[in-house]
Parts: C-alpha cells; sequence; structure tokens
C-alpha cells in the first residue's frame, strides 16, 4: 500500500507541476486576470472539474505561482552570492542584483505577478511570506557581514531615519537580520531602488532615454553600495 500511494503522489505533483507550468504560459499570453482554470483544462486534456482536485481556485493557482516565482528567484540570488568570497561584500552585493535582473528579464511575467501591480480581488495568504523574503534575506546576509566586520562606511550627508522607524525595523529585522535601524533604512531605500530601476526597464519606461542599460545598472547598483557603505571595489585608487 505504501508503494502504490508514494506512485499515487508523485503522479499527483507531476500533474501539479504541469497544471503549474501550464498556467505560467497563460500568465504570459493574458496576464494575471486573465488567467483560467478552464483555459488550462482544456489545454491540458483535462474535464474542467479534474482541475479543481489540484487547485480549488484561480486564486489558489495564483498564490502557486507566486510562491514558485519567489522561489526561483530567491534561488537565483542565493546561487549568484554563493559564488562570492565571503568577505568580498559589495562583489556579493553586485552578483545578487545581477541575478535578480538576469532573473527577471528571462521571466518578465513572472516578475509583472510577483513584483508589478497587485491581482484584482487577489489577497496573498500568508504562505508567500517566507519565499517572498529569500532576497532580501541575502542583502541582509551581506550587510550584516560587513556590519560585523566593521566594513561598512556611509557617507555622511544623508538624514537618520525618522523615530517611527524603529517599529518598522523591528517587522523588519527577522528577514534582515540584528542591525542598527539606520542600516536597515538604507537597505530598504536601496533594496527597493534597485526594483524601481528594473520595472522602469522591463516596463519601457527607459526608451528613447538610457540606451547603454548594462552600464548604467552596473553604475546604479554600486552608487547603492555606497550609500549602503559597503566597501569599494577594484584596484585601490593611487594616492
Amino acid at each position: 500500500m505504501t508503494a502504490i500511494r508514494t506512485a499515487r503522489e508523485r503522479a499527483r505533483e507531476e500533474l501539479t507541476r504541469e497544471i503549474a507550468d501550464a498556467g505560467r504560459r497563460h500568465l504570459a499570453e493574458h496576464g494575471a486576470p486573465g488567467l483560467s482554470l478552464r483555459a488550462i483544462a482544456r489545454e491540458l486534456g483535462m474535464v474542467s472539474s479534474a482541475i479543481h482536485r489540484y487547485f480549488p481556485t484561480k486564486d489558489d493557482l495564483l498564490t502557486r505561482l507566486i510562491v514558485d516565482g519567489y522561489n526561483a528567484v530567491g534561488d537565483a540570488i542565493e546561487r549568484a552570492d554563493a559564488d562570492v568570497p565571503r568577505d568580498a561584500y559589495t562583489d556579493r552585493w553586485l552578483a545578487s542584483c545581477h541575478a535578480l535582473r538576469d532573473w527577471a528579464r528571462d521571466n518578465p511575467h513572472e516578475y509583472a505577478l510577483i513584483y508589478g501591480s497587485p491581482v484584482p480581488g487577489y489577497a496573498a495568504p500568508s504562505d508567500t511570506v517566507l519565499p517572498a523574503a529569500r532576497g532580501a534575506a541575502v542583502v541582509g546576509a551581506v550587510l550584516r557581514a560587513a556590519h560585523e566586520a566593521d566594513a561598512l562606511r556611509p557617507p555622511p550627508g544623508y538624514p537618520a531615519p525618522p523615530p517611527e522607524f524603529a517599529e518598522d525595523a523591528e517587522r523588519l529585522r527577522p528577514a534582515l537580520g540584528p542591525l542598527p535601524d539606520e542600516t536597515i533604512a538604507r537597505a530598504v531605500t536601496a533594496w527597493t531602488a534597485v526594483f524601481g530601476w528594473l520595472s522602469f526597464a522591463l516596463f519601457g519606461q527607459f526608451a528613447n532615454g538610457v540606451e547603454h542599460q548594462d552600464a548604467a545598472f552596473d553604475h546604479h547598483l554600486r552608487t547603492l553600495a555606497a550609500y549602503l557603505g559597503l566597501p569599494p571595489t577594484g584596484p585601490t585608487p593611487p594616492g
């Protein structure tokens, strides 16, 4: 019985993956509002009632696609960070953000699903919280390592976060780690600035403006690294 049950579980997992893959194709063609369980069932040769055994509602399929998207980008960022020496803090930041950009360019519709406009009528359940935090957790680990090594040197002249931010910092510490409030505030600013740049690029806002986007994105990241206080990379300038 155990072997039979295991085989059934494997078959269920395989069909669930097939439905999710079809959902991603439909997402690319019709967008999240146009996602249809009936249309996906028709593509897969299933009766429409059968697909509800795997995804009872469209929202359940959306949640699966959102979780898969967050985990995919989290995997990409974690792999990129793992390939860089632990004490090369700026290189870790650069590698992580470039991995995010590469994934976004390869998966623009999934990027739009998880980082674009909210899907009307859909409320993300708690299942999405931990996957969504994976990328930010890598950034937090980089900053935490640099902070513990006394390697963070933020430039002067920026305002301190407002007193009210202390409550936000407490909520963010589970994802970013035990960092000072000011460092967490800088992390929020820098991380959201990365997504702002990506969204402009993916959604055509740089058209007829920023044409050399590879160089511009790298400059954007290095500027944010300096704002975060990460040490410079490359050869030490003379003098």
